[in-house]
């Protein structure tokens, strides 16, 4: 802003981000991540992201053409997802791990999936 000292770095007043992102335990069928995450959501929702991004092209920039992918399935396996997510930052196997549900979460990413193509059409340059 004007009059401010230009070597200052700029703060957000409105959301601070967290310096450290805490570690989650995502377990779901046959999938088993660790993740850095904001919250126990956020883990879930990457999880999701991560298995829906093994056969659909998430971006243009996807670097594995869909016959790589097929490859890369037939040889580790695909993970397929149970109706519940579970998440914890203490271990797999967890009584206390929160629960999601698969169903929400899959809506959830969709909709920030929409969401983040609406912008990235709207941010691209008028040539």
């Amino acid at each position: 802003m004007a009059g401010e000292d230009a070597d200052e770095p700029w703060k957000c007043t409105i959301y601070e981000r967290k310096e450290k992102m805490a570690k989650y335990y995502v377990e779901s069928g046959t999938m088993q991540l660790v993740t850095d995450a904001d919250d126990d959501r956020g883990a879930a929702l990457w999880a999701m992201h991560l298995c829906i991004e093994q056969v659909l092209p998430i971006c243009p920039s996807d670097p594995l053409s869909a016959g790589e992918k097929s490859e890369r399935i037939q040889q580790r396996g695909c993970y397929v997802l149970e109706p519940t997510i579970r998440t914890s930052e203490k271990g797999f196997g967890r009584e206390d791990a929160e629960v999601h549900d698969t169903g929400e979460l899959f809506a959830e990413w969709n909709q920030l999936m929409t969401a983040m193509s609406r912008l990235e059409r709207q941010l691209q340059p008028v040539c």
